[in-house]
């Protein structure tokens, strides 16, 4: 029997790895003052015990201009005892720890900077900040690259058994790579020699430092992805320059913050950038480390048996499932839960300055205080509703030993996951319900399914305690011609029940007015099968390929009352899904009202003045209200019960599942 490549081990320069699952760096929000708390340490603990070969950490900053207070510290001795706590608690846990050093550069925020600017090459406005850096003097350059070095030998002074630099992703080492953010005069700026100057100097002053055997990573991009920027052969270049400096490995990054391809939402394809990797890897004699949404080890396996890479990163997949290595080596494939790539509780939080969490994982950033109990008297327990939030209950229940039934009136689980599914490049949410249905067999949850719960069922079965998750219906509006007969409801139209005509009005313009009119629009468009053999048979132009891959059957109207569309999507969904609204041609109405909806379609009122919006159908998508006829039962028969996800208030998948899993937890 063949083995497993992915548990092949390897070498990074002289540290032996026992896989060739990564763990890379992603700023948690969970230090304070850059010191490294207790929170951060459990964190990774967790992530360590669960079987992956390296964990990276980071990133830590080398100066006080370098980063947020929420960044690991790693520029001054003061933050050694603190980083030594966390590399103790990754080894102990059986992974090889390593810290990422980075320098923000433009990308940093003078509000915490004590009203200082960031610093840069060139005085470039940054997109993602809104503001314009100071341009580094030359006399400050060298002391940069020295701080560098000096906080690389705090990493080891730490004990851990490896360092890498940050140079990609728009940070200050990538902003002296791109001409777009480097219009220095001087040895730092103009030819592609002097841009790489900086970085390169910087890898040999922190090897000159931490010595020949203490492994150094350097983690690049593939591709910035920005107009004007660095491109795929410049880059390659200095793969091949970054390895005769001294680098042991390459970790191949995509995209700056500000590029406008998505790299880390649902909708990016498993494995997509591998390429990147693929080709640094044929210039350079050293591991390289694919990454960006790798989420699964078949995906994984494939990349490395393909050549494409020599590691895979896979980050926001142990934020989700810890045990994702161990289960993978186990052939337990089946029982991971899979990152969904929402963004929401990861990248989204880091913008509200809040610690990372995450929706398909409650239990990120509260790994203590969350660890299931098995309790000493285990009760009878009931959740009614088989969505998110119900599977998510009656899961972190049964982790603690009560015995749990889960009663779902339709004939399957996954409630409103199904619909969130349903969109195209959302059907990674279609695989959560998958997942927590696994999770719900191995802990031997008793499934009841086509049952609707009523008193006489309450009476029979005489539950101890009862989770009542019976979701939401979606709203009908007050207006007037709702009954007509092409008026339907946008879940009708996710869950495939309903057709609909070549003329197409939504009314609502929030997530899922959104994902329903993506959904329209995609019927007719090109699948990636059918472009793919024209594009490789030539039987179109680009051009033409392009227009088809996203030009469908439908035309879509968007009607919102508010002026903003989306408004309930996390920050990074957002962006993307309006990117796809205008590409898709999907016409758009906010700040408009609806005063009937007529056999010929919509009537609004927009700045005063009234039209009418032709449609064949009309979609109503305009939110939902709770659903929960249990509870007054409940209460007349005195059993105790708790309410979660829509059945309490109308909300989204990730407060579903994080207040299911609360609820479960609370039963004593």
């Amino acid at each position: 029997m063949q083995s497993d490549r992915l548990f092949d081990p390897i070498s990074l320069g002289h540290l032996k790895l026992k896989n060739r699952i990564l763990m890379p760096a992603m700023h948690m929000n969970m230090c304070r003052k850059f010191v490294v708390t207790d929170q951060l340490i459990d964190f990774y603990r967790e992530r360590a015990s669960g079987g992956v070969a390296m964990i990276n950490v980071g990133y830590a900053t080398v100066d006080e201009l370098s980063g947020l207070p929420g960044n690991i510290g790693a520029h001054s001795d003061a933050f050694i005892p603190g980083l030594t706590d966390l590399a103790t608690a990754i080894k102990d846990g059986g992974a090889a720890a390593c810290v990422q050093l980075n320098h923000a550069g433009r990308y940093n925020f003078s509000m915490f900077l004590g009203g200082k600017k960031p610093v840069a090459p060139s005085p470039i406005p940054s997109r993602m900040t809104r503001e314009t850096p100071r341009e580094l003097e030359a006399d400050e350059i060298p002391a940069i690259i020295q701080r560098f070095a000096a906080a690389a030998g705090r990493v080891k002074a730490a004990r851990f058994d490896a360092v890498e630099i940050l140079a990609g992703t728009g940070y200050l080492i990538s902003e002296f790579l791109s001409p777009l953010t480097n219009q220095r005069q001087d040895q730092y700026g103009g030819s592609l020699e002097n841009r790489m100057r900086f970085g390169l100097e910087i890898i040999r002053a922190v090897k000159e430092t931490t010595g020949a055997d203490f492994p150094l990573l350097v983690r690049i991009n593939g591709n910035d992805f920005m107009p004007n920027g660095i491109g795929r052969d410049e880059l390659k270049t200095f793969a091949v320059q970054l390895v005769d400096a001294g680098a042991d490995a390459l970790s191949i990054n995509v995209g700056w913050h500000e590029a406008q391809v998505p790299q880390i939402v649902t909708k990016v394809p498993r494995g997509v950038f591998s390429y990147l990797a693929r080709d640094i890897r044929n210039e350079v004699n050293v591991p390289v480390i694919a990454g960006h949404r790798i989420n699964d080890p078949d995906v994984a396996r494939q990349l490395i048996g393909a050549g494409s890479c020599d590691m895979v990163a896979m980050g926001r997949s142990l934020i989700a499932d810890p045990q994702l290595p161990n289960k993978a080596r186990e052939h337990r494939d089946n029982t991971i839960i899979h990152c969904v790539a929402c963004a929401q509780g990861c990248f989204d939080n880091l913008f509200k300055m809040k610690p990372v969490e995450c929706l398909c994982n409650p239990r990120v950033g509260k790994e203590t205080e969350t660890r299931a109990q098995m309790t000493e008297q285990p009760r009878k327990l009931m959740v009614v509703g088989g969505g998110a939030a119900g599977m998510s209950a009656a899961i972190a229940a049964a982790e603690q030993g009560h015995r749990v039934t889960l009663y779902e009136q339709s004939l399957t689980l996954g409630g409103q996951l199904h619909l969130a599914g349903a969109p195209p490049g959302r059907e990674e949410f279609l695989g959560l319900a998958v997942d927590l249905q696994q999770q719900l067999a191995d802990l031997d949850v008793q499934i009841v399914t086509n049952t609707v719960v009523d008193a006489p069922l309450l009476a029979e079965q005489k539950p101890e305690a009862l989770i009542l998750a019976t979701g939401g219906t979606p709203i009908v509006p007050k207006v007037p011609g709702t009954d007509l007969p092409h008026v339907v409801q946008a879940w009708d139209v996710l869950a495939g029940k309903v057709t609909t005509g070549r003329k197409i009005a939504i009314i609502g313009g929030g997530a899922v007015g959104i994902e329903t009119a993506l959904l329209l629009a995609e019927q007719g468009t090109l699948s990636g099968d059918e472009l793919k053999f024209l594009l490789v048979s030539q039987a179109e132009t680009a051009e033409e390929l392009y227009r088809l891959a996203t030009t469908g059957n439908k035309h879509v109207t968007l009607i919102e009352m508010i002026d903003k569309l989306g408004a309930n999507f996390g920050k990074s969904t957002r962006w993307s899904m309006l990117q796809d609204v205008k590409r898709a041609a999907i016409d758009t109405c906010p700040e408009a009202e609806v005063r009937e909806i007529t056999p010929a379609g919509v009537v609004i009122e927009q700045s005063g003045q009234r039209r009418e919006i032709l449609a064949d159908t009309v979609v109503l998508a305009v939110g939902t209200r709770t659903c929960n006829p249990v509870q007054k039962m409940a209460a007349e028969q005195q059993i105790p019960c708790q309410v979660v996800g829509d059945a309490n208030r109308p909300a989204m998948v990730f407060d579903a599942i994080h207040q299911g899993f609360a609820a479960g937890r609370d039963i004593l």
